[in-house]
């Protein structure tokens, strides 16, 4: 190893600080990040607080059919700023902040076909994000993107593998050690070495784009286009011109500081027209507590759960696999399947109106390969039976093809006044805020999966509220009450069991978002039962979202503000802990807490009233694998 001399470190800092100098800087409103652009448009950084943690990345596109670009001179600079408050529908706030300082760049090639390519950055204060155009009518194909992430320090990060339904866990891994040949999803989610910055890269804005995933490149995390399955040749080909996604760096002190940030969406476009009408809700579902095919058309076993959703007052009750004409066991999109007509026996209009008369709506489940040839005929007709909403699945896709159907069938819901969950999903990248009806999707390894296998663990669901939540709601599929601990946990298809204490079975619906929030289990298993009356009483969207403590994979305090009210969810991971709560986020006076807490069995539960002031700490008691929940009022002046 050679010996590097002072005058050698001496002369090295200051090259480095020579060709920072002639860096473009993008920095947010309050100064405490900045995005640094090279004037070649070649690389960038990213800094925070005087921390990099994005360090020289590269920038760039690679062209199908054409010659790579030149080199790149800056050509212009076009400054700009907003600052604006944006009203919010059915998500974990009532408004969001978008308040950046931003830089169009135009590069021109110095030479060859005088080319132009321009870079639109961003600088929040709490995160960056850039993405390319290229200007004119004429086709665009890519094969990919020169895009890369070096993250200082080779940090410690929470990554997920890429499979088709977006359905894996988290696990820690230095970028070091990360195989060459394996693909990671969105976000990737780490910090950096001194631990003052906690940051996720991810993706927003995929209209009119394709997904994207990551390989490791040497110290780098490589972006990959996902191209479509069968087609040869580019990764992307556009009708004209290019935006692609934007490209995101979200960034807080500590990582559940990320949770409350409203980053992704703000890099979407506002919706366009009256989405008042979207209302958040509970709703019950027929396959979580049934059998892996699905429930048969059975008039009776859809009243039963209609029933239940109305005694509990809930506004919702989803139909899955199994209710239309010619459908086969669950989930296979069989060619003698009419997703237009209903299965013999069940008269749908009617069965709508026995829901509506006990004000509860009714949605559906459809096969994405079923809907796309005919969305307007489908949707159509839902519309005049009075469906409230679908769950559309097994897309298992993020390429350009799947994105285009994404948006149709989001439009052409929103269209007809019904809301959308999406499964088999790929991770959100903001399409919720243009089109408020698209209140849910998956994209998660969720609660399904205690009916397969045992990947669900104490662990994964707190590495969630860090990960994934971060791009958007997340349907878990919370819920479960017929309730173990790991040891004592078995794989059942029918009435699931899970791996965690019924006081984290109520935590997850404070901490997890979800605004279209399943009551997953049969009813049976809720009347009567501990803790049942939290979940009839709990929200499903929110005003505000504050993160309390917890560490990822770990543990985890949470609360959420709905009106004048604060509920505050607490999960922890396989060791028992006393949650030390503040409340000092409350406003003056007396406050009423009820507080559901594990009780000595895995399916019990403490219920606690008290008088509480925002002087006052809640020493929540959570078993292994286990959580609590806590409703706080407001009580009238004495």
């Amino acid at each position: 190893m050679k010996k590097t001399t002072p005058i050698a470190t001496a002369l090295l800092a200051l090259a480095a600080a020579q060709a920072q100098s002639a860096d473009i800087v993008i920095t947010s409103p309050g100064g405490l990040v900045a995005i640094r652009i090279a004037d070649d448009g070649a690389s960038y950084s990213v800094v925070r607080r005087g921390e990099t943690v994005i360090t020289r990345s590269a920038l760039g596109l690679e062209l199908e059919g054409q010659p790579a670009f030149g080199t790149l001179k800056l050509e212009s600079r076009q400054d700009a700023a907003e600052d604006r408050v944006i009203p919010l529908v059915a998500t974990k706030a009532a408004t969001a902040r978008d308040h950046y300082r931003s830089a169009t760049l135009s590069f021109r090639e110095a030479g060859g076909g005088r080319r132009r390519l321009l870079v639109d950055a961003r600088a929040y204060d709490d995160g960056v994000a850039f993405r390319y155009r290229i200007e004119g009518s004429a086709p665009v194909k890519l094969k990919g993107e020169q895009t890369t992430f070096v993250p200082a320090g080779d940090p410690s990060c929470l990554l997920t593998p890429v499979d088709g339904g977006h359905e894996a866990q988290f696990e820690r891994q230095r970028i070091s050690q990360l195989k060459s040949d394996a693909v990671f999803d969105m976000p990737v989610v780490c910090a950096t070495p001194s631990g003052r910055t906690h940051y996720a890269i991810t993706q927003a804005h995929l209209q009119g784009y394709t997904g994207a995933s990551f390989r490791r490149e040497g110290e780098a995390l490589r972006l990959q286009l996902s191209g479509v399955p069968g087609r040869q040749g580019p990764a992307f080909v556009s009708t004209g011109g290019l935006t692609t996604a934007w490209r995101a760096v979200m960034m807080a002190d500590r990582a559940g500081d990320l949770i409350p940030s409203h980053l992704v969406g703000n890099l979407n476009p506002a919706p366009t027209g009256d989405f008042s009408w979207v209302k958040p809700g509970k709703t019950t579902w027929d396959w979580w507590s049934g059998p892996l095919e699905g429930v048969k058309p059975d008039l009776a076993a859809y009243k039963r759960f209609i029933d239940f959703a109305a005694e509990s007052g809930f506004p919702y009750h989803l139909i899955d696999a199994g209710w239309s004409f010619g459908a086969g066991p669950c989930c296979d999109p069989l060619p003698t399947t009419d997703i237009a007509s209903a299965a013999d026996g069940i008269d749908m209009p009617a069965l709508v109106r026995y829901a509506a008369d006990k004000g509860v709506g009714l949605m559906l489940w459809v096969h994405w390969e079923h809907l796309a040839p005919r969305m307007d005929e489908v949707l159509d007709t839902y519309a005049r039976w009075g469906i409230k909403g679908i769950k559309v699945d097994f897309m298992n896709r993020d390429d350009q093809d799947i994105v285009k159907f994404y948006e149709r069938v989001a439009e052409a819901t929103a269209k007809r006044q019904m809301l959308l969950d999406m499964h088999g999903a790929y991770v959100p990248a903001g399409l919720q805020r243009t089109y408020p009806n698209y209140i849910t999707q998956e994209g998660v390894l969720g609660a399904e999966w205690n009916k397969m296998d045992k990947r669900v663990t104490p662990r994964h669901n707190l590495m969630l509220p860090y990960t994934r939540m971060l791009t958007g709601p997340m349907d878990y599929t919370p819920g479960g009450f017929r309730n173990a601990t790991p040891t004592t946990y078995e794989i059942r298809a029918v009435m699931p069991l899970t791996q965690t204490t019924r006081g984290q079975a109520l935590a997850m619906y404070v901490v997890y978002d979800s605004p279209l929030q399943m009551v997953s289990d049969d009813p049976s298993n809720y009347r009567g039962e501990a803790g049942f009356d939290f979940i009839k009483r709990v929200p499903t969207a929110w005003d505000e979202t504050r993160f309390i403590s917890g560490e990822p994979g770990k543990d985890i305090v949470l609360a959420r503000r709905q009106g004048k009210a604060w509920y505050i969810g607490a999960m922890t991971a396989n060791q028992a802990r006393t949650e030390k709560v503040s409340l000092d986020f409350l406003s003056p006076g007396r406050w009423r807490a009820t507080i559901w807490q594990d009780g000595e069995g895995v399916r019990q539960v403490q219920r606690i009233e008290r008088t509480v002031t925002r002087k006052d700490t809640l020493n929540l008691s959570l078993a292994a694998a286990g959580g609590a929940a806590v409703m706080l009022e407001p009580m009238p002046a004495q």
